[in-house]
């Protein structure tokens, strides 16, 4: 009863933002650690103090896994134009990959009045830092009306 309990528990700390799970290791730490709990309980201190060795070995090193392991950041980005007005599609691709960026998917939209011409994307990258770099590219420019920058995830 307790381990189903615990599973609940730990099920609710399970996210899907976007492209992005998050919460499965703190969901399984917390099973993990409400099952060690069990063997103290129990009085079975050899197997509790293994498992509370094997388990913080084993947290540890996916942490310096993780640490080395290049991770994608993902962010949305809505760039606005007067219509008529907009740089073309491959230049504006161009000048998101000389700021280190890739576009995962993109669509165009008109505003209702039919003056605001709209690019809405997914950026993909490899350093947070770049998010930075970019918005302060783009508030530079005279040509666009509005742009918004939007990282999903850490």
């Amino acid at each position: 009863g307790i381990m189903t309990g615990i599973g609940f528990l730990g099920a609710g700390v399970i996210f899907k933002e976007g492209l992005t799970v998050r919460g499965l290791t703190t969901a399984a730490s917390v099973w993990t650690t409400a099952a060690i709990g069990i063997l103290y309980g129990v009085g079975l201190t050899y197997p509790a103090v293994l498992a509370t060795a094997l388990t913080l070995a084993t947290l540890s090193l996916f942490r310096w896994i993780e640490a080395r392991v290049p991770a994608q950041i993902y962010a949305h980005h809505v760039i606005r134009f007067a219509r008529g007005r907009q740089i073309p599609e491959e230049d504006l691709v161009r000048l998101l990959g000389e700021h280190g960026f890739s576009v995962a998917n993109i669509n165009y939209r008109i505003d209702r009045e039919g003056s605001i011409f709209e690019y809405r994307m997914t950026l993909r990258t490899s350093d947070r830092s770049r998010l930075g770099v970019l918005a302060r590219h783009l508030a530079s420019r005279d040509d666009l009306l509005e742009f918004r920058l939007s990282p999903s995830g850490d």
